[in-house]
């Protein structure tokens, strides 16, 4: 799962994203309403944390703004307030959730699965590639039928490979898909994971489903 959190508290940003990539989710962190308005409409993610009191541009702007061009990305809106008239605002404005501050990390957890889960326009509920199926709702990855046991990392890789099924990813690409656009780490990880998956979902089959291209990155073909 791909989440954009909007948050200026920065304390809490910061534990939000631990807490997520430590599910093994990528995460990117937007501090005020107009830079989390442009990570949205830059990038595809599976569901947004959006706060209410931003500066300048606040979540209700964010989310109306969203909506009104037609992004229908699933928003949880976090809110300190616990009035009924706000929440109602927040709904109305195009929110699909919301979490009253303070909350507890694994009930909003649960929240974002659900909505990450929602029928959003063209992402088909399994995505297949020849041989290969991948279940989002499910987390499953099966090959021939087989179910492939692989960590949330590699289910994301996976993922993005098939979404974008004959076309080269790069390695960029995947770090800012699955580690997202802050990753610090060292830059051959992606790498290292690719090499993984590969060793699974190829375990007792003659041909590979991941492809590289030399000096450009990564593809899985659909050959039927």
């Amino acid at each position: 799962m791909r989440v954009l959190v909007v948050e200026d508290e920065q304390p809490l940003a910061a534990a939000l994203a631990g807490g997520l990539r430590g599910e093994g989710h990528s995460v990117d962190i937007a501090s005020e309403g107009a830079e989390g308005l442009w990570f949205a409409e830059e990038n595809d993610y599976d569901v947004i944390v959006l706060d209410l009191m931003l500066p300048v541009l606040d979540g209700f702007e964010v989310c109306r703004r969203l909506r009104a061009a037609c992004n229908w990305t699933p928003v949880l809106m976090l809110t300190a307030r616990d009035a009924d008239p706000d929440m109602v605002d927040g709904l109305d404005a195009g929110a699909d959730d919301y979490v009253t501050k303070p909350f507890s990390f694994e009930v909003l957890l649960a929240r974002l699965r659900s909505l990450s889960r929602r029928n959003v326009v063209d992402r088909p509920p399994v995505l297949t590639v020849g041989e290969l199926t991948l279940d989002p709702a499910a987390h499953e990855v099966r090959r021939a039928g087989q179910l492939v046991a692989v960590t949330a990392r590699e289910f994301a890789i996976l993922e993005h490979l098939m979404r974008n099924c004959n076309l080269v990813v790069s390695k960029q690409q995947l770090l800012g898909a699955v580690w997202g656009f802050d990753f610090e780490g060292a830059p051959n990880v992606v790498e290292v994971y690719v090499g993984r998956l590969r060793r699974k979902i190829d375990a007792g089959f003659p041909t590979s489903c991941i492809e590289t291209v030399r000096g450009s990155g990564y593809r899985i073909r659909d050959s039927s």
